[in-house]
């Protein structure tokens, strides 16, 4: 009998295989007690994160409190502007006698500035002339309280002097607190009418005598310059104090002119010049002030760049004007509290009223703005510099 042929391995049916006999029962007391160990080490991380987290929180907390209070104690220990000045007297230092235009203006400043300063401390004018403004200068600078009680008012050419190294400076302006200007200052140079000097060009052919004060004012230095840059012949009679003396001094015919700030003749002798009393040979000032249109300025009588750009470094001085400043290092919530109050008192009505009635113009600049001219003066060039001081120096009249 032939067989069949045989049915190939593969596709034999596999024979049932026993089920594996898993150990269960192993597996999950395995697990459940891995899983305990697992679960213990995690609650005592737990524990040991929450209780690291309460210290952190707490050192926070405590430093906290400890920032806040010093910052707290440091508060109290610094009182408000207001806390300061209330009951407080502040001061405005004149670096000129009474009597003249300086004097007149800080007399009105303080009039009127004390309402605006948080506090309302009392603001008392006092004079401290010598050395052209410098003996006061210096004294703010270096004696007088560094707190903000403090004001003064010195020479428009403070920075100019200190560059060029004038005797008696022992300032550094641009660290002094600059509060405000009231006026630019356009200074002239006048004749008393039985001079023979008529003109500038007078001055320049005949020598004329004229009252002097301060070396370091801008009584002296301005005919010296044109002195020295145009050949005038003025000389300086000195010695005289402060320019209302010096302009006294014309009248009686002790001297022929005078050179001050046309304000200050203004305010003390306002029938000079429209009864034609005397003549007004030049003024000085980066521009012609609107009362004197048709009197030249010593720029305007430059007759090359150098001069003229001599001139201009030295008339920069017209524009800091009648500038009031503070001690170096006062505090600055302080210094922008009396920038502030300077500020609207050069806005009061009863400020404007007052030195509209004793013929005083006001131009104000505000501390920030003046603080940058001073310094843009302070940081003229050696070249600029250098031929600034062949026009400043004095001993060539």
């Amino acid at each position: 009998m032939q067989q069949a042929d045989p049915v190939p391995r593969a596709l034999l049916p596999r024979p049932e295989r026993a089920a594996r006999p898993w150990r269960v029962v192993e597996k999950e007391t395995f697990s459940a007690e891995a899983d305990r160990k697992l679960r213990r080490a995690a609650a005592n991380q737990y524990r040991k994160d929450n209780r690291m987290q309460v210290i952190v929180r707490a050192g926070v907390a405590a430093a906290s409190v400890v920032a806040a209070a010093g910052l707290a104690t440091q508060v109290s220990a610094q009182p408000s502007v207001e806390q300061f000045y209330k009951g407080k007297t502040v001061d405005v230092i004149i670096g000129y006698p009474p009597a003249g235009s300086n004097d007149t203006y800080a007399r009105a400043l303080a009039r009127h500035l004390g309402k605006h300063i948080p506090g309302r401390p009392n603001v008392v004018p006092k004079n401290m002339p010598g050395a052209g403004s410098f003996l006061a200068v210096n004294n703010v600078y270096s004696v007088a309280p560094k707190d903000g009680t403090v004001l003064a008012l010195g020479a428009p050419t403070l920075a100019l002097d200190e560059r060029l190294g004038t005797s008696n400076v022992r300032f550094k302006t641009a660290e002094f607190g600059w509060v405000g200007r009231v006026d630019s200052l356009i200074n002239i140079v006048f004749m008393w009418h039985t001079s023979k000097v008529k003109t500038f060009a007078d001055a320049q052919k005949y020598e004329s005598t004229l009252s002097g004060t301060g070396a370091g004012s801008t009584v002296s230095i301005y005919p010296t310059v044109m002195n020295n840059v145009f050949k005038t012949k003025f000389k300086l009679v000195m010695g005289y104090k402060g320019s209302a003396a010096a302009q006294l001094a014309v009248e009686r015919g002790e001297v022929e002119g005078h050179s001050t700030s046309w304000t200050a003749v203004k305010v003390g002798h306002p029938d000079w010049w429209p009864t034609k009393k005397i003549s007004i040979l030049v003024q000085f000032g980066l521009k012609r002030h609107p009362e004197l249109p048709g009197i030249p300025t010593a720029v305007d009588l430059a007759r090359d760049d150098d001069e003229k750009q001599a001139l201009s470094a030295i008339m920069a001085a017209s524009e800091i004007g009648t500038a009031f400043f503070t001690a170096p290092g006062v505090p600055p919530d302080r210094l922008a509290a009396l920038r502030r109050a300077f500020d609207a008192t050069m806005k009061d009505p009863e400020f404007l009223a007052d030195t509209a009635k004793i013929k005083l113009t006001v131009g104000p600049m505000t501390g920030e703005a003046l603080q940058k001219l001073v310094t843009s003066v302070s940081n003229l060039s050696p070249e600029m510099l250098a031929k600034v001081r062949a026009a400043y120096t004095t001993g060539k009249q």
